[in-house]
């Protein structure tokens, strides 16, 4: 079962994107509102995948991934940026702060499990525990 923590605000999508997930029975899905949720809830949950919102109130996606990155405790966390702006360097900025992956609103759900499987698979072993940091 792979943990996938959604920081997202907006209502609608949460509850559109957490359907479609659980519909697979492969994933548990977690649900921040704000980044500044999110990062506390990436740091006790240490989730496999975290798709995050980069446009929400509070802490907004860019600085929420620049904290996780920055924290040795959630640094290994693959991130995909989700994003409604289609400016042509959306996609950059996201990578250059530390994201993983990028996709575009509205959401190709296909395209965004292969990236979710793809990242989750990755993610390095635990030195600790000799187990992938990816599983719980």
């Amino acid at each position: 079962m792979t943990r996938v923590l959604y920081i997202e605000d907006d209502e609608d999508s949460v509850y559109m994107l957490k359907l479609r997930f659980e519909l697979l029975e492969s994933f548990e899905i977690l649900v921040a509102e704000n980044g500044e949720e999110g990062c506390s809830k990436a740091l006790s949950e240490q989730p496999g995948v975290i798709i995050m919102d980069l446009d929400m109130p509070v802490v907004d996606g860019w600085e929420a991934t620049r904290r996780l990155k920055s924290n040795p405790a959630t640094k290994a966390i693959p991130i995909i940026a989700l994003s409604a702006h289609a400016l042509s360097d959306s996609r950059e900025k996201a990578l250059a702060v530390g994201c993983d992956e990028f996709e575009m609103k509205p959401i190709d759900f296909e395209q965004l499990i292969k990236k979710v499987q793809l990242l989750a698979n990755r993610r390095p072993i635990n030195e600790d525990t000799g187990t992938a940091a990816a599983s719980r």
